[in-house]
């Protein structure tokens, strides 16, 4: 069963900005979709807690240099 997490992100301004976050989401295991709202700033992710956790996710938008509210 899927957790669903909305983050607000800072920085994110453009196609770019959307693709990097969703790479860097869709690479941790266990993250099954990620959906990046460019205009409101938020990015919407579908994953299993059993093998990743919120933190994470996190880390790895703030790894791409975005600030994760």
């Amino acid at each position: 069963m899927a957790t669903n997490l909305v983050l607000q992100v800072e920085g994110m301004s453009c196609n770019h900005c959307v693709n990097s976050v969703e790479n860097a989401v869709r690479a941790l295991n266990g993250a099954d979709t990620v959906k990046v709202n460019l205009e409101a700033g938020t990015v919407e992710v579908a994953y299993n807690e059993d093998i990743v956790n919120d933190q994470q996710i996190k880390d790895a938008i703030e790894e791409q240099g975005y600030d994760v509210k």
